[in-house]
C-alpha cells in the first residue's frame, strides 16, 4: 500500500489546481501548467531549481493584474521572469511565474530630445537599441546577455555592463517606474518631489519610506559600501547616497530606484523610463597582453586614469577554451601576442576620431612605462572590435563550456573591491580556491573592481560544503577591503543570505520592513533579499546529491562527453570513463547553463523555431531542458520517449545553428537524432517517415519511371491525398524525378591517380543532376583528375550508389545510416589512404562525413575522411588559397548575386567559401542575406503540419531578401531545400554554386 502524500503536496497541487482554472477562466495568455512547461521554467542560468506553480505568459499587462489577483485571494506567490538569464536564482521558486518576454516588449514613447525613451519590460535590450540606432541614441547599460535578457530583468537585477565606469548601473540610468503592487494598486515611482504624500497607499508608502530613512541614516553611512558597483539588499541609501557615482545629478532621492535591484520582491513592472545616451561616434579597442595575470590586475588602476570607456579582462582558461571554439577561435588569436596569461580589453569612445587614437597611443606608451612595451594589439576596425566583444561577452558561456560533472559556479561572482586591492583580491582568492581543491575561473569588470569569478565545484558531491568554506573565507577578505559582497547581478538564492552579513542586524530589519510595508503577504518572489533560505540548501539545486540519470543505451558515440574533470588542473579524465549511464548523452546535455544564448533574434542561425514561436519550448535551452529532466527521471520512469518529449523536439529543424553557435556546445540536432533512435525503436516509425527515410532505396525506381513518381503534382487531386494519406502539404510541391541522373550519364574513373572524388549525393544524383554535372566540369576545367565515388567492388549492393544515411538519420533509423556510412568508408578507403580530398554539393550530405560519421564507432578511418572531405566551394577556396587554383573565368550576365548559406554551412564555417570562389567571377558584386534558416530543413518544410513554421520561418529574413532584389540580381543556395523553399515562396529560381562557375568558365 502506498504511503499518503504530504499535506503540503496536497496543498500545492490543489493550489495548482484552482489556479490554473481561475487564469485559464479570467486571462487571454497561455497557461502553461503541464509537468514539461514547469520543468522549462525551473530554472535560470544559476545553479539552482524550483518546480514553480506554473507559468502564465500574459497577452496585455490586464493579465498581469488579473494574476496578481488571483495570486492574492489564493495566497499564491508570484514572480515575474524576463529572458531567464538571472545567474543567482532571482526567478526560481515555488510561484507563478510571469514570462513578460513574448508580448510585453514594446517601445511606448520615445522623446529624442530629452533622451528618454518608455518601455514595457519584456522588451529585449538588443531590440531597444536596435530600434533606437536610427535616432543615434542607445541605451548603455550593455550586459553580455545583451542579445536576450529584458529590460525588466535588468532593472529587477540592477544590471551594470562593461561600460558602468562610463554609463553607471540600472539604478543610474531609469528615470520612473510605473508598477502594480500585490494589493493591486498602481503608480509611478519616480523623483521624490513628483510622489504623492497626502493620501492613498503609495502616499503612505511614501511617508514610511522617508521615516525608515531618517531612523536608519547613520546605519546607512556605516554599512553600505561605498563602490559603485554594490547591487545587494534594497537601495534605502537613495535618501543617504553612499555610491561613488550618485543615484541623481543633485543627490535628491528618486523612488524609482528603490525598485531597481529589488527582483520583483516589491512591486510588478508595468514600463519603466530610461535615460540615453549619444552613440559614440567613434571606438577604438587596445588589447593589453600581460605575461602574468597578477600584473593584469595590479596595472588596471593606472590604465583607467586615461579615461577608457572599458577596461575588460580574459584570462588564460577563457583564452584557451575561446581557441577550442570554432565561432571564437580565429578571432582570440588576433588578440594576442605570444601566449598571455591574461589581456584586458581597453576601449575609447568618443565624438573625435583623433581623440580616440590619441588615448590608444596613450596606453600604447603607459604599457612601455610600466615595463611591457610592445603588448598592446591595437584594433581601430569596427568590425575586429565588435568581433572582440562578442568573445568577452560570450565569456561565462564559454567557461561554463568546461566537460565533466564540475562546473563554474556562481555565489562569490561579483564581490566588488576598490582597484587598488583588485590584484590582491584575486591573489588571495586564488589561494582560497587552491586550499580547497579548486581553481577559478576570471573575466570582466577590471575597471571597476568586479571580477566574476567562479570556482570550480561538482554540486552532487562535495560542492555544497566547498561552497560555503569558500563564501566564508571571501566574505573576510571582502570586508577587510571595504568592498560589496554583491557588485551584479543580485542576490537571488545565491547571495540573499549574505544581506545581513553584509549590512548588519538593523539594515536587515529596515529591509523586511519594506518588504512588508510593499508586499503584506509576502507574496512576491519570496525568499529573495530577505527571509531567505541557505544559499547552500542542496534542495534547490539542479544537480544535487540524489540527482541520478536513468540507464540508456546510446545510438551514437557520446563519451567524449562522459568525463571526469579536475577542477584544481582544469583537465579532463579520458572519453568513457565520467560513469555516465547513459554513456556520454545525459552529460552532453547538461552542458546547457540555461544563460539563454539561444534566445537571440537577429544575428546567426539559432535558434529559428523560436523566433518564429517565442516559446520557452521550442528554444534549444528549453529543449535541453526537457530532455535533461526526462533523462533523470524527474518527469517519470518513461518520459524519454513520451509524447511530451517528442513534441518539445518536433519543431528543432536540426539546422545545427546551436552546434557552432551555443558556447557551450549543446548539439541538439544530434541529439533529436538520439531521442528519435530511441522513439523509434519503442513507437515505430509513420509512413511518411519510412518514406522519406528510406529514399536512397527506392530512388533508383523513381529514375526509372519518373512520370509515375512525379504525378503528385501534375494530376489533380494527388496533392490533397498526399496530404491525406501521407502528410505532405498539398501547398508545396515536390522536387522533380528525372531519368539522366548524374551518376548513369557521367563517367570520370581515375582510380589510381585521381586529384580529387567527386562524391555525388542522392539529390544532387536523382533530382538536380545538373549540379554535379556542373561541379565536375569546373573540376576537370581546372585541371583536376576527378574521381566519381561508386560503391566498393566488394560492396553488397554495389549497383546502389552511395549515400551519407542523413535521410536514415533524420527518422532516427540510426544503424541503417551506420551501414551506409561503412558503403562510404569501403568505397574511399583507396582514396583516403592517399590523401585525395573528397568533394561534395550538398551541405546536410557532405558534412555527415565531418559530423556524424565520426560517433559511428568507425574509428581512425572517419576520422581521416573528415579530415579530407570538402564541400565543393570549400576545395576552390582553398586552392585558391594557396595558389593553386587554375579556373579561368569570364563575366556572367548577371553583375550582382544574392547568396544564402544553408544552415549546415553555417555551422561548419562553410559560408565564406561560398563567397570567395563567387569574388573570382569578374565584374560580379556578392552580398550575403543576413538569415537564419530557410524553414524547409530537409522534409521539414514539405509536412502539412510544419508548412506555415516553415513559411514563417522563410519570411523573417529570406525571402523578403528575395523579393527586393531586382530581377537581375543573381541568387544562390547550395542547399536543395533551401533552392526549393525560394521557388516556392518567391517564384524566384536560385542556383548552386557549381551551376553559376560552369556558365563563367572562359
Amino acid at each position: 500500500m502506498n504511503a499518503p502524500l504530504p499535506q503540503k503536496v496536497i496543498h500545492a497541487s490543489q493550489q495548482r489546481n484552482e489556479l490554473s482554472e481561475r487564469l485559464a477562466r479570467e486571462v487571454q495568455g497561455e497557461i502553461l501548467f503541464g509537468r514539461g512547461d514547469r520543468g522549462r521554467y525551473a530554472t535560470d542560468a544559476s545553479i539552482y531549481q524550483a518546480d514553480p506553480i506554473g507559468v502564465l505568459v500574459p497577452k496585455t499587462f490586464d493579465d498581469v493584474r488579473v494574476a496578481a489577483s488571483v495570486c492574492a485571494e489564493l495566497s499564491a506567490p508570484f514572480v515575474a521572469r524576463g529572458g531567464g538569464t538571472s545567474q543567482c536564482g532571482q526567478t526560481v521558486g515555488l510561484a507563478l511565474v510571469l514570462d513578460n518576454s513574448k508580448h510585453l516588449n514594446r517601445v511606448l514613447d520615445f522623446d529624442r530630445e530629452a533622451m528618454t525613451v518608455t518601455v514595457e519590460p519584456g522588451i529585449v535590450l538588443d531590440h531597444l537599441n536596435a530600434w533606437l540606432k536610427p535616432h543615434g541614441v542607445w541605451f548603455p547599460v550593455d550586459v553580455s546577455t545583451s542579445a536576450q535578457c529584458t529590460l525588466g530583468g535588468m532593472a529587477g537585477n540592477n544590471s551594470c555592463g562593461s561600460r558602468s565606469i562610463q554609463y553607471g548601473n540600472m539604478v543610474h540610468n531609469v528615470l520612473s517606474i510605473d508598477a502594480l503592487l500585490a494589493d493591486g494598486t498602481e503608480g509611478r515611482f519616480g523623483p521624490l518631489a513628483a510622489m504623492p504624500t497626502d493620501s492613498g497607499r503609495i502616499a503612505s508608502i511614501v511617508r514610511r519610506l522617508q521615516e525608515i530613512a531618517v531612523r536608519e541614516h547613520d546605519e546607512i553611512a556605516r554599512t553600505v559600501p561605498k563602490v559603485m558597483r554594490r547591487v545587494g539588499g534594497y537601495n534605502l541609501d537613495i535618501f543617504n547616497p553612499q555610491s561613488e557615482r550618485p543615484y541623481t545629478a543633485d543627490n535628491s532621492p528618486n523612488l524609482a530606484h528603490l525598485l531597481v535591484g529589488s527582483e520583483g520582491t516589491l512591486a510588478l513592472t508595468r514600463q519603466i523610463t530610461l535615460q540615453l545616451a549619444p552613440l559614440p561616434a567613434h571606438k577604438t579597442l587596445g588589447v593589453v597582453n600581460f605575461p602574468t595575470f597578477y600584473q593584469a590586475m595590479d596595472m588596471a588602476q593606472h590604465i583607467v586614469k586615461l579615461g577608457p570607456v572599458a577596461v575588460e579582462l580574459v584570462d588564460r582558461t577563457m583564452i584557451d577554451l575561446a581557441r577550442n571554439n570554432p565561432a571564437f577561435g580565429p578571432t582570440i588569436e588576433r588578440a594576442l601576442i605570444g601566449e598571455p596569461q591574461a589581456i584586458l580589453l581597453v576601449e575609447f569612445a568618443g565624438i573625435q576620431q583623433d581623440e580616440q587614437a590619441a588615448r590608444l597611443r596613450q596606453l600604447v606608451e603607459l604599457m612601455g612605462d610600466l615595463g611591457l612595451p610592445n603588448s598592446v594589439v591595437e584594433m581601430p576596425e569596427p568590425a575586429a572590435q565588435q568581433a572582440l566583444w562578442s568573445v568577452r561577452k560570450a565569456g561565462l558561456n564559454i567557461m561554463m563550456s568546461m566537460r565533466g560533472d564540475g562546473k563554474p559556479v556562481s555565489f562569490i561572482e561579483d564581490c566588488a573591491v576598490p582597484l587598488e586591492h583588485l590584484a590582491e583580491y584575486t591573489s588571495r582568492l586564488t589561494e582560497v580556491f587552491h586550499k580547497h581543491g579548486t581553481s577559478g575561473t576570471w573575466y570582466a569588470h577590471a575597471s571597476v573592481g568586479t571580477l566574476h569569478v567562479r570556482p570550480i565545484l561538482d554540486m552532487r558531491t562535495d560542492g555544497a560544503g566547498k561552497m560555503r568554506a569558500i563564501a566564508e573565507e571571501a566574505s573576510a577578505i571582502v570586508r577587510e577591503y571595504k568592498g560589496a559582497f554583491s557588485g551584479e547581478h543580485g542576490d537571488g538564492l545565491a547571495r540573499s543570505e549574505w544581506v545581513s552579513w553584509q549590512f548588519g542586524p538593523r539594515m536587515t530589519q529596515a529591509f523586511e520592513e519594506i518588504k512588508d510595508l510593499f508586499d503584506p503577504q509576502g507574496l512576491m518572489n519570496p525568499g529573495k533579499i530577505v527571509r531567505s533560505p541557505k544559499f547552500d540548501d542542496v534542495s534547490l539545486f539542479r544537480f544535487n546529491p540524489s540527482y541520478q540519470v536513468l540507464p540508456l543505451a546510446p545510438a551514437l558515440d557520446w563519451s567524449s562527453w562522459n568525463v571526469t574533470g579536475n577542477a584544481a588542473t582544469q583537465t579532463t579524465s579520458a572519453p568513457g570513463t565520467g560513469g555516465d549511464p547513459s554513456q556520454g548523452f545525459a552529460k552532453a546535455i547538461e552542458m546547457c547553463n540555461n544563460n539563454g544564448h539561444c534566445r537571440k533574434f537577429d544575428a546567426g542561425t539559432m535558434c529559428p523555431s523560436y523566433r518564429v514561436t517565442h516559446d520557452e519550448q521550442h528554444l534549444t535551452r528549453g529543449r535541453a531542458n526537457t530532455l535533461r529532466l526526462a533523462l533523470s527521471g524527474q518527469m517519470g520512469p518513461d518520459a524519454f520517449t513520451s509524447e511530451e518529449v517528442r513534441q518539445t523536439l518536433d519543431l528543432c529543424v536540426s539546422c545545427k545553428g546551436c552546434k557552432r553557435e551555443c558556447p557551450t556546445g549543446v548539439d541538439m540536432a544530434k541529439m533529436k537524432i538520439e531521442f528519435l533512435y530511441q522513439w523509434q525503436k519503442q513507437h515505430g516509425l509513420r509512413l511518411k517517415d519510412k518514406l522519406i527515410a528510406t529514399m536512397p532505396r527506392w530512388a533508383p525506381w523513381a529514375a526509372r519511371l519518373p512520370w509515375l513518381f512525379n504525378l503528385r503534382d501534375t494530376m489533380p487531386g494527388a496533392a490533397w491525398l498526399s496530404e491525406r494519406l501521407l502528410g505532405l502539404s498539398a501547398r508545396r510541391s515536390l522536387p522533380q524525378w528525372r531519368r539522366d541522373t548524374f551518376l548513369a550519364t557521367a563517367h570520370s574513373d581515375h582510380t589510381d591517380d585521381a586529384d580529387v572524388v567527386l562524391f555525388a549525393d542522392t539529390f544532387n544524383n536523382y533530382l538536380e543532376s545538373e549540379n554535379a554535372r556542373a561541379a565536375l566540369i569546373v573540376l576537370q576545367a581546372a585541371g583536376y583528375k576527378v574521381h566519381i565515388a561508386r560503391a566498393h567492388p566488394k560492396d553488397s549492393e554495389k549497383e546502389r550508389p552511395l549515400c551519407c544515411g542523413r535521410t536514415y538519420l533524420s527518422a532516427g533509423l540510426v544503424d541503417e545510416a551506420k551501414a551506409e556510412a561503412r558503403r562510404v568508408v569501403q568505397a574511399l578507403s583507396p582514396f583516403i589512404a592517399r590523401g585525395v580530398p573528397i568533394v561534395g554539393l550538398e551541405p546536410s550530405c557532405l558534412l555527415s562525413l565531418r559530423d556524424e560519421f565520426l560517433v559511428m564507432g568507425m574509428g581512425e578511418e572517419a576520422n581521416s575522411l573528415a579530415r579530407l572531405s570538402f564541400l565543393f566551394e570549400e576545395f576552390l577556396a582553398r586552392e585558391h588559397s594557396a595558389g593553386t587554383l587554375h579556373l579561368a573565368l569570364k563575366p556572367i550576365p548577371e553583375k550582382k548575386a544574392l547568396l544564402h548559406g544553408h544552415c549546415h554551412q553555417k555551422a561548419f564555417d562553410a559560408v565564406k567559401p561560398v563567397q570567395t570562389v563567387l569574388a573570382l567571377i569578374p565584374e560580379l558584386a556578392v552580398n550575403l542575406i543576413e538569415s537564419s534558416c530557410c524553414g524547409m530543413a530537409g522534409s521539414f518544410g514539405y509536412e502539412a503540419t510544419h508548412y506555415d513554421v516553415s513559411m514563417q520561418m522563410a519570411e523573417l529574413s529570406l525571402l523578403p531578401a528575395v523579393r527586393k532584389a531586382d530581377a537581375e540580381t543573381l541568387l544562390v543556395a547550395d542547399g536543395t531545400s533551401c533552392r526549393h523553399q525560394i521557388v516556392d515562396g518567391s517564384g524566384r529560381k536560385a542556383e548552386h554554386v557549381a551551376c553559376v562557375l560552369a556558365r563563367a568558365l572562359a
